[in-house]
C-alpha cells in the first residue's frame, strides 16, 4: 500500500457530530439516514488496530441509535479516511481486519460477549484522490475465479460504503448546501477562482449556522491545513476566522498565484540568459532564454507535484504549461 499519508484535518472535522450527520444524510443511502437518531451520536476513541497491521491512516468510530422492526438498536459507524494519491486495491482486506479488531476490542472491553453477539457495523471509506476509486468494495469480489456454488457460502463477505469526493460535480455539492459539501468543494477546486468561490460558499453557510463561532473556528483550522498542504504562502497565522478575514484571504490567494507565476518567469529568464551568454551568439541567447523559461516552468511544476496536493489543472495554471505536460511530469515523478 502506498504510504502518502498527510494531515488532512479531516479527523478533527469528523470528531464533531454535525459533520458525521452531514456525511450520512448527504452522501449515504437515504434509507440508512432515515433510520438514525443523530442526537444519539457518540464518539468512541481508541486504537483498534493490532501492531502487526499498524499503518498511518485516520479512522473514527461513532455509535448511533437506529430504529427498525419497532425497536431501537445501537450500530457503529466505522469511518476510514483514505487520503492517498493512488487507489488501494487491498481495501476490502484492510476493512475486514479493522472491523475484526474493533469487534475484538468490544469483547475485551466487555461491551458485549461472543455469546451475546456483535452489534452491526456500517464501514465507510471517505476518499479524496484525483483518480476515481476502482477497488472492489466487497472482499468476496476479490475471490477469483468465482468458486462453484457449493463453496460460495464459505467465502468471506464484508462490504464497505464508498464516498468518493471527486465523483460529485460542483453542482451536486452546491445542492447539498452543507458545510461538509463546501469542504469537498474546496478540496476539488481546480483553479484560484474555483477555490475562492468555494471559500465564499462555506463562509455563507457558516453565517447561517446557529453555532456560527464554533463552526467558524473548526472550518478555519481545516482550511489553513488544506492551504498549507497546497504549498500556499499566505501568512496563514494571521487568519483566525473565515467570516472576519474573508477579504484578507481573497487578497492573499490572488497574491499567491501571481507570485508563483512571477517566480517561474524570473527563474526561467535568468537561467536562459546565462545559457545564452555561454553560447556567445544572439541566437544562443534567445534559445537559451526560451529553454531556460521552459526548464524553470518544468521545475516549478515538478516541485508542486512532489510537495503539494494540487491537481494537474491548478499546477498547469501556475506553471503556465499545458495540462498534458503536467500529466507527463506526474507520471515521470511516480516512476
Amino acid at each position: 500500500m502506498a504510504n502518502n499519508h498527510h494531515d488532512t484535518g479531516y479527523k478533527e472535522l469528523f470528531s464533531h457530530p454535525e459533520f458525521v450527520q452531514q456525511l450520512i444524510e448527504g452522501f449515504a443511502p437515504t434509507e440508512i439516514a432515515q433510520l438514525m437518531d443523530f442526537s444519539t451520536l457518540t464518539l468512541h476513541s481508541g486504537n483498534y488496530i493490532t501492531p502487526l497491521f499498524e499503518e498511518k491512516f485516520e479512522d473514527l468510530v461513532w455509535s448511533v441509535e437506529v430504529q427498525w422492526d419497532g425497536s431501537h438498536h445501537e450500530i457503529y459507524l466505522y469511518l476510514l479516511l483514505e487520503f492517498q494519491s493512488t487507489v488501494d486495491n487491498a481495501m476490502p482486506i484492510r476493512l475486514m481486519h479493522y472491523v475484526a479488531c474493533f469487534y475484538d476490542h468490544l469483547i475485551k472491553e466487555k461491551a458485549t460477549t461472543a455469546g451475546k453477539g456483535l452489534p452491526p457495523v456500517f464501514p465507510i471509506v471517505l476518499y479524496n484522490g484525483k483518480n476515481r476509486w476502482t477497488a472492489k468494495q466487497d472482499i468476496y469480489d476479490m475471490v477469483t475465479p468465482e468458486p462453484p456454488e457449493f463453496l460460495r457460502p464459505f467465502q468471506p463477505h464484508l462490504r464497505y460504503y464508498l464516498v468518493d469526493e471527486g465523483a460529485f460535480s460542483n453542482v451536486e455539492l452546491i445542492k447539498r448546501h452543507t458545510a461538509l459539501s463546501a469542504v469537498f468543494g474546496i478540496e476539488q477546486a481546480s483553479s484560484r477562482d474555483d477555490l475562492q468561490a468555494a471559500v465564499n460558499r462555506i463562509v455563507a453557510i457558516i453565517e447561517q449556522t446557529p453555532n456560527k463561532a464554533r463552526l467558524d473556528k473548526v472550518i478555519t483550522r481545516w482550511l489553513k491545513r488544506h492551504l498549507f498542504r497546497l504549498g500556499a504562502e499566505l501568512g496563514l497565522s494571521s487568519i483566525n476566522s473565515l467570516t472576519e478575514n474573508q477579504s484578507m484571504l481573497a487578497e492573499n490567494l490572488q497574491s499567491w498565484v501571481q507570485k508563483e507565476r512571477s517566480e517561474a518567469i524570473r527563474e526561467g529568464k535568468i537561467e536562459g540568459m546565462i545559457q545564452g551568454k555561454l553560447e556567445g551568439k544572439l541566437e544562443g541567447k534567445l534559445e537559451g532564454i526560451h529553454e531556460g523559461e521552459l526548464k524553470a516552468k518544468h521545475q516549478v511544476a515538478t516541485n508542486l507535484i512532489a510537495r503539494t496536493e494540487m491537481d494537474d489543472q491548478t499546477i498547469a495554471d501556475i506553471a503556465e504549461l499545458p495540462v498534458e505536460t503536467i500529466a507527463q511530469l506526474r507520471t515521470k515523478a511516480s516512476q
